[in-house]
């Protein structure tokens, strides 16, 4: 899927301004995006629309309670609280499940 041979010492570099420079951060793998497009979505060539629009639906998932009101409405330091396990690290841990395709 990498369009660049640097793209792994491009992700090495910007991890130390993510850190210092974020609350929460998101990161997102391009290779198990197209992973999950090809297997678990039934698309033998995924696009950049297709890995785009699975991106969007998992932050807007993982982002509804901060948007909406709510019982289960929460504000970003209680977010960052809850999905990040130490708080130096900055990066959320989240899952999105179950990932199907329309026709299954």
């Amino acid at each position: 899927v990498s369009t660049a041979v640097v793209e792994p010492y491009n992700c090495v570099l910007s991890t130390h301004t993510l850190l210092e420079h974020t609350d929460v951060t998101f990161m997102v793998d391009n290779e198990a995006l197209y992973d999950i497009c090809r297997r678990n979505l039934d698309i033998e060539r995924p696009t950049y629309t297709n890995l785009n629009r699975l991106t969007a639906q998992i932050i807007s998932s993982l982002t509804a309670s901060l948007r909406f009101d709510g019982a289960l409405n929460v504000d970003l330091t209680e977010f960052q609280t809850n999905l990040v396990p130490y708080p130096r690290i900055h990066l959320a841990i989240a899952s999105f499940a179950p990932i199907i395709s329309a026709e299954k």
